[in-house]
């Protein structure tokens, strides 16, 4: 998962664009870039680490321009050396520097073609390397000495053709203006703000959340189409187009669930309110599965799990209490590129407060179990701490499937629920009850916020993906995740 972030303004944008990183910092914690376009000099910044560490004072002075984007990045495909980093460049035509959030399932078939038919040499294993120059290459074909919109959506178009997965993407075309388009399934977020000049004229920003754009007194306009690629020029113009005959407004659950911030709206739908909604759904299921004296405390893993835990403990008229602080300089142990990251950060990033487990029956709500390792060291914790009884509650399913659309989730033999029963999963935990949200409460959870959606994105829960999916690709997929976890 990765996010991105783009802007057209009339001032100099590196502190808008850094502002807007920093909101996104939750995306990726690997690495962070930007590049910037004055007068048709681009100017760039990207390395390895967190956004306040990529940046500084001598780049807030060289990094000028009034357009620019921005990207901070969590591993999914290709390595993560300093390489990988975005956004990428390719100095033809016209000079383009891309940001991607998403994954390309054909990305080496695509990488063939490249070098075969297209001529281009891919010096990386990202997707993201390929994506840009596919998007290159289409814009090539049209020769024009002084392209438009026409010509950039008509690029949009073929790539969508050619491309498989999810391609989210912010561009820079040197001197022309920002381009950026949405999967055609609408899996990954991507919204448009803008704020209002003394004059009348309009900025813009398109950002993975609408949660980025306050900081910089913008204001959410609207979420991009699934399919959709806007333009804007460095005057401020903004045109729009369709350019997919297929697609689906079906976003990814698992953003509602964990990865986005809890003030950012997507596809119309509060983030806030969906996991509140979750923890309400939860909490009838756990009256179910859970005697009501084996609970004398609800305690919620921070923090993405705190908005569905104080709701459950709503419903269950039990008290809440936040019995764990949190590190807040230990980055999310989810999106760390490694296991052995993982697994060694559990312990740095939350502290038990022993008052609050101590002989005590305790709820813990989480919003998800991947792994379950982090769970299996957080309950270890609780008794630890005193706690008689430890039950845990998951606001999402049993994950159960790779996902192939942005999210390095696991292999498929390092998902708890794979392959194990709710009674094997309890043991591995260590915890007295356990309780997983259902599908189709998980689901009506988002949907009910907004009807209008086609359905959403599923696949880790159900196995079931939205976009051709080979056998092969999987194996690989699994192959190359294995790898990285030793």
């Amino acid at each position: 998962m990765c996010g991105i972030v783009g802007l057209v303004q009339r001032t100099d944008c590196f502190t808008e664009l850094y502002d807007s990183l920093i909101m996104l910092q939750h995306r990726g914690q690997d690495a962070a870039g930007m590049t910037v376009c004055k007068k048709g000099n681009l100017h760039s910044r990207k390395s390895k680490g967190l956004v306040s560490e990529v940046f500084n004072q001598q780049h807030f002075e060289r990094l000028r321009g009034t357009y620019g984007i921005g990207h901070v990045r969590y591993p999914t495909a290709g390595g993560n050396t300093k390489e990988y980093a975005q956004p990428m460049y390719v100095n033809s035509p016209y000079g383009i520097s891309l940001a991607h959030n998403g994954n390309l399932s054909n990305s080496k078939e695509l990488a063939e073609e490249l070098f075969h038919s297209d001529l281009r040499h891919i010096s990386t294993n990202s997707d993201s390397e390929v994506l840009l120059n596919i998007l290159a290459h289409e814009i090539s074909k049209s020769k024009e000495t002084e392209p438009g919109p026409d010509t950039f959506f008509n690029a949009v178009r073929n790539t969508y053709q050619r491309c498989e997965g999810s391609i989210n993407v912010v561009s820079i075309i040197t001197d022309y203006g920002l381009l950026a388009f949405r999967d055609r399934y609408g899996i990954r977020p991507l919204s448009l703000g803008s704020r209002v000049n003394e004059d009348g004229s309009k900025d813009y920003m398109v950002s993975s959340e609408s949660a980025a754009f306050a900081c910089s007194n913008y204001e959410l306009e609207r979420d991009l189409q699934p399919g959709e690629a806007i333009f804007i020029t460095f005057k401020g113009d903004l045109f729009s187009e369709i350019c997919c005959e297929e697609t689906a407004l079906t976003p990814c659950l698992f953003e509602f669930v964990y990865f986005a911030r809890p003030d950012s709206v997507i596809d119309g739908i509060s983030v806030y309110q969906a996991r509140q909604a979750m923890g309400t759904k939860l909490a009838e299921k756990i009256k179910k599965h859970i005697a009501d004296d084996d609970i004398d405390v609800v305690i919620p893993i921070p923090e993405s799990s705190i908005t569905s835990g104080v709701k459950v403990a709503e419903v269950l008229n039990k008290e809440i209490a936040f019995g764990f602080v949190k590190n807040r300089y230990v980055g999310r142990t989810f999106i760390m590129p490694e296991q052995g990251l993982r697994r060694a950060s559990v312990r740095r990033k939350l502290n038990p407060i022993f008052d609050e487990f101590r002989g005590k029956n305790v709820l813990l709500v989480d919003d998800s179990i991947v792994r379950g390792t982090t769970m299996k060291e957080i309950v270890e914790m609780c008794y630890k701490a005193g706690a008689q009884k430890v039950s845990v509650a998951s606001a999402a399913p049993e994950v159960m499937y790779p996902n192939v659309y942005g999210i390095d989730m696991a292999a498929k033999q390092d998902l708890i629920a794979s392959g194990r029963s709710l009674e094997e999963i309890k043991v591995f935990l260590g915890c007295d009850n356990l309780v997983y949200q259902d599908l189709e409460d998980l689901v009506s959870s988002v949907m009910e916020l907004n009807p209008e959606l086609d359905g959403v994105e599923k696949s880790i829960f159900d196995g079931e993906y939205p976009t051709n999916i080979s056998d092969e690709y999987l194996y690989n997929l699994e192959k190359a995740r294995s790898m990285a976890n030793l």
